[in-house]
C-alpha cells in the first residue's frame, strides 16, 4: 500500500436508526433509543478530531415520507409491518434527512454509502436477485434526491452476495467479511487478541472479479459488550480502545490499512462514547507519523476501482454470482 507513507485508517459506519433491527421480534430498546444521540455524537466527535467516515446509510431515511406499504417492492406482505405497527408513531426510527443533511452540511469530508434501502439481508432464504435489484434502484433513487451517487457498499450483517448486482448498478467498493472461526472459538479468540492486540489483522484491499474493490474489515468497534467488557475493563484499559491502537500503530509502522467498523447506535452510554473518542483521539496523534484517514472510496479510487456504469441493470448483462 505505498501510495499512502504512514499507512491509513478507514472508517465504515452502517447507519440505520431503526431499520437494522425492524425484523426482529425483540429488538434492542435501548439501542433503538441511542440510535439518533448516537447518530449526532458521532458526527461531532468526527468534526472534533476531523476524521472523515463511510456512512453506508439505508436508503429509506433518505425519505421524508412514504405509504407505509410499498406495494410494488418484491419483499413478503409482512416485510414494512413495523412502519404500520410498532413504529407507526415513532418516525424518527423510519426516517433521517435531517441526519443525512448535517452529513453533507458537516466540515469534515464524509461519504455516503449505500446499505440497502430497507436493511434486507442477502443470504436470507426471501431474498432473489429480483429483491437486490429493488432494493438498490430504490436506494439509489432515494439518494439521488439528496445530489448522492454510491460508490461504497456496507452489506447488511456483513452477509456478502450478489457482487455481480453491485457492479451493475455503478457500486465501486464493499465491504466484506472477516472469516470466522466455529462459534465456540470466537470468543476464545477475541479474548487471545485483547492479550495480544498485535493480533488484529489489517485490511488487504484487493479488485474481485467484478472489478470492485473488497475492503476487509479489521475490527469491530463494539465486539465487545456486557460482562465480558466490564470484566475485561476492570483488568485492562478499554479492550476495543487497545485493539484498535495496536491495528493503527501496526498500519503506520508497515504502511497499510486499518479498517474499523461499528453502528450509531453502538453508542448507549458515557463509556461508549469514550471508547470511540479515545480512539478518535489516536488517529488524531498518529498523523504526525504520517496516518492519514480514508474513505471506502478514496481506497476504492486510488486502487483503481472500475468506473461503474449508473444505469439499471435490466440494461446490464453479467455473469451471475453464485448464491
Amino acid at each position: 500500500m505505498g501510495e499512502t507513507p504512514g499507512g491509513s485508517v478507514v472508517l465504515s459506519v452502517d447507519a440505520e436508526l431503526g431499520w437494522g433491527f425492524h425484523d426482529f421480534t425483540t429488538p434492542p430498546e435501548k439501542r433503538l433509543a441511542a440510535a439518533r444521540d448516537g447518530w449526532r455524537q458521532l458526527q461531532q466527535l468526527s468534526v472534533e478530531y476531523d476524521v472523515p467516515m463511510t456512512w453506508a446509510v439505508v436508503g429509506h431515511l433518505f425519505l421524508d415520507g412514504c405509504d407505509r406499504r410499498h406495494a410494488v417492492h418484491p419483499t413478503p406482505p409482512d416485510w414494512f409491518e413495523c412502519e404500520r405497527g410498532k413504529w407507526r408513531n415513532r418516525p424518527g426510527l423510519r426516517f433521517g434527512g435531517d441526519l443525512i443533511t448535517d452529513l453533507l452540511e458537516s466540515e469534515v469530508e464524509h461519504e455516503i454509502g449505500c446499505h440497502t434501502f430497507s436493511h434486507v439481508v442477502f443470504d436470507d432464504e426471501m431474498v432473489d436477485r429480483e429483491v437486490i435489484e429493488a432494493e438498490l434502484t430504490a436506494a439509489i433513487e432515494a439518494a439521488s434526491e439528496y445530489g448522492i451517487e454510491y460508490d461504497s457498499f456496507v452489506f447488511p450483517r456483513n452477509a456478502v452476495g450478489y457482487r455481480d448486482v453491485l457492479a451493475a448498478y455503478g457500486l465501486k467498493a464493499y465491504r466484506s467479511k472477516q472469516p470466522e472461526p466455529p462459534k465456540f472459538r470466537r470468543q476464545f479468540d477475541k479474548l487471545r487478541t485483547v492479550v495480544n492486540p498485535k493480533r488484529v489483522e489489517l485490511a488487504e484491499p484487493v479488485v474481485d472479479e467484478y472489478g470492485l474493490v473488497d475492503i476487509p474489515p479489521s475490527l469491530y468497534a463494539f465486539g465487545f459488550q456486557g460482562p465480558v467488557r466490564r470484566l475485561l475493563d476492570s483488568v485492562w484499559v478499554d479492550p476495543i480502545v487497545r485493539q484498535a491502537t495496536a491495528g493503527i500503530d501496526q498500519a503506520v509502522r508497515t504502511d497499510g490499512v486499518f479498517h474499523l467498523w461499528l453502528h450509531p447506535n453502538d453508542l448507549v452510554t458515557g463509556r461508549d462514547v469514550k471508547r470511540v473518542e479515545a480512539i478518535f483521539e489516536y488517529i488524531d496523534q498518529c498523523r504526525k507519523h504520517g496516518l492519514t484517514v480514508e474513505t471506502m472510496a478514496n481506497i476504492a479510487d486510488r486502487m483503481g476501482a472500475r468506473e461503474g456504469s449508473r444505469e439499471s441493470a435490466a440494461t446490464k448483462r453479467t455473469t451471475p454470482e453464485p448464491q
